[in-house]
């Protein structure tokens, strides 16, 4: 069983890796032929980089558009961040100060996620507008969220897992060396799940990670009146 997840993990990782590149590099490839930065839009491409930080790191358009959701959104992703950064210590060796730093918070940072995830699938069932444009794909990922996040809970506070096997499982991995997989139910299920996830998310709507950075209502300077806004295959063609 340990090198069937072992495979599964190995496979898992190659797919998400090889999944997000190709889309990056289609999203990078993605001609924007029109200059249409959501306004107030800075003006100079610092301005820009500022604009990116605080949607990524605050959800700032999310904020101006609906409270709640920003809450509910805000609180799921900072626990992941915490979450995944806390996960670091199952790979590395030995592990880093600040990821040591974090464990504790890390550990409790599983519950704003969850709560989070709660919050946004409630807004998706009884909110009439957004569960009208709800597919079952959109309740099935909140769904496998949310049970990655109670199993891994469970794990630490209630069903606890021999930690120091999954470390030297994980590391053998990728050191090509040995390493035996605990075979508790609730691990097996939380391991199954997050494969799931990495095996799906380079196909899935999921991909707004990476896309908000290529977003041209996002990423554009607002100065058509300075320069020309012209797209490579424009320009060849204007050439020609």
């Amino acid at each position: 069983m340990s090198s069937v997840y072992a495979l599964l993990f190995i496979v898992a990782t190659l797919v998400l890796v090889l999944g997000l590149a190709r889309k990056i590099a289609q999203y990078a490839k993605t001609p924007a032929p029109l200059k249409i930065p959501t306004t107030p839009a800075p003006v100079t491409q610092t301005g820009v980089v500022m604009r990116l930080f605080r949607e990524v790191v605050f959800f700032e358009s999310l904020f101006k558009s609906t409270k709640w959701t920003w809450i509910f959104s805000w609180m799921f992703h900072m626990g992941l961040l915490l979450v995944l950064l806390r996960h670091l210590r199952y790979f590395i060796n030995p592990v880093w100060l600040p990821i040591e730093l974090i464990q504790p918070f890390g550990k409790y940072a599983a519950f704003a996620m969850i709560a989070g995830l709660a919050g946004l699938l409630v807004r998706r069932i009884f909110v009439d507008r957004v569960r009208y444009i709800s597919a079952p794909s959109d309740y099935l990922w909140l769904l496998l969220l949310i049970l990655i996040g109670s199993s891994g809970a469970l794990m630490t506070f209630v069903v606890h897992t021999d930690v120091v096997a999954v470390k030297k499982f994980f590391t053998g991995i990728w050191t090509l060396s040995s390493g035996q997989l605990p075979m508790d139910p609730v691990l097996l299920v939380h391991l199954t799940l997050v494969a799931v996830l990495m095996i799906l998310l380079p196909f899935s709507k999921l991909l707004h990670i990476p896309g908000v950075f290529f977003s041209p209502t996002r990423n554009q300077v607002d100065n058509p009146r300075e320069k020309r806004h012209l797209v490579e295959w424009a320009r060849k063609l204007e050439e020609s």
